[in-house]
């Protein structure tokens, strides 16, 4: 009898240690841009039990648009979201300081398809892009960022020489399906729904093959979460990086976890969507952001003299010094490095940076290039910003 007493005694310590135990448990709550299979790792660490067993309760809410994910962590909605680095780079511009804590998605997650009947008949980019309708995420996202620097890349102008539909990562199928844009850019498990529903084509330029290891979605967080609460940043960090070696270990328990985050998804859709991130390395193996994947992020870069300007992670330097300016400064000078050594007209660089049709009664534009020469040339002998007297402004090395 005594032992029976004991034993239920026992026995209830242990149930109310466990529910002790499970009320202990952080709540956290990231935020995703979209619910894909990109971030199947997150729902395989949930899933799998890898942040409850650091006394985490990891909760995941889809805010779709350009910078909505980044915004609920600095207004304290989220302690987490999960996107490009470079929004982090958007945030300092703001004041605020936001760190990478681990890597996610290794390979740019976009893929770029025709709508059926418009596919490029070769690999002369510029010339199939020109004059087409691109539908793409908002402006301040990844893909859009990606999208910008290609353009560049072909030597294409975003404003004049393609029409870009931007759009919430949802809405992009729907856009290409209506006839509205010529051009999807995308990602699974939209890709294969669009293929199988013919509105569009197998994708012809493949992001994650063309640029390779990529520091495109990382786990980001508010720098003082990383001072405050360091263990639970450090549990959270081996959570996700439990499941990055559960997913390529397991693909088969991965696919199943897919089906429940997934419902509604056609077995066959899902079995093409895995097979196609699979075969792409969708998912850093380690957490970690390898150099090959910095290098990528280092590409979308305008240089001229010392003066670089970064369109991914939106940071300027001259001679390795970083220059911070506001976001109208940013595109005046962004517009300005493109168009190098030709002379840009106040009514041109209002239409083209502000969308506005210059007043010769104003002296808005005057203002804010000299914003920029106390920012980029007052400090140096070299400099790049010049005034034409009566004409405009030329944008070229000159001491």
């Amino acid at each position: 009898m005594l032992r029976r007493s004991l034993s239920i005694a026992l026995l209830s310590l242990l149930t109310a240690a466990s529910l002790a135990q499970a009320e202990e448990k952080k709540t956290l709550l990231v935020a995703e841009p979209t619910h894909g299979i990109g971030y199947l790792p997150l729902y395989v660490a949930i899933q799998n039990g890898y942040f409850a067993k650091e006394g985490l309760d990891v909760k995941v809410m889809t805010v779709d648009g350009g910078s909505t994910h980044t915004n609920a962590v600095l207004t304290g909605q989220a302690f987490a979201f999960i996107g490009g680095p470079e929004h982090n780079a958007f945030a300092k511009a703001k004041g605020a300081e936001l760190r990478a804590v681990v890597h996610c998605v290794d390979r740019g997650n976009v893929y770029f398809c025709a709508a059926t009947g418009q596919e490029p008949k070769d690999k002369d980019w510029p010339s199939y892009f020109k004059g087409k309708s691109i539908a793409l995420s908002p402006y301040g996202g990844t893909p859009n960022s990606i999208v910008r620097y290609l353009l560049t890349k072909w030597k294409l102008d975003a404003k004049t020489d393609v029409t870009l539909q931007e759009v919430p990562n949802s809405a992009v199928p729907v856009t290409v399906k209506a006839g509205k844009a010529t051009i999807g850019v995308s990602t699974e498990p939209m890709i294969t729904q669009g293929i199988k529903q013919g509105f569009w084509s197998e994708p012809f330029f493949n992001i994650p093959k063309e640029l390779g290891p990529y520091a495109y979605s990382t786990i980001n967080i508010r720098q003082d979460s990383i001072t405050k609460e360091p263990e639970v940043v450090r549990g959270f960090v081996r959570g996700m990086m439990k499941a990055l070696k559960f997913l390529y270990a397991n693909p088969g328990e991965s696919a199943e976890i897919a089906k429940k985050q997934f419902p509604t998804m056609p077995l066959d859709d899902l079995k093409a969507t895995l097979d196609r991130s699979f075969a792409d390395e969708m998912w850093s193996k380690d957490g970690m952001i390898s150099r090959a994947a910095w290098d990528t992020g280092k590409k979308p870069i305008l240089k001229i003299a010392d003066l670089e300007m970064n369109l991914q992670t939106r940071i300027v330097q001259r001679n390795n010094k970083e220059i911070n300016l506001t976001r109208k400064e940013f595109k005046l000078l962004e517009y300005m490095m493109n168009n190098q050594g030709r002379v840009l007209s106040r009514a041109e660089i209002a239409e083209n940076v502000w969308e506005t049709v210059f007043d010769t009664g104003t002296n808005f534009i005057d203002v804010y290039i000299n914003y920029l020469r106390r920012k980029v040339d007052k400090e140096h002998d070299v400099k790049l910003i010049h005034t034409r007297p009566g004409i405009g402004f030329i944008f070229k090395e000159q001491p």
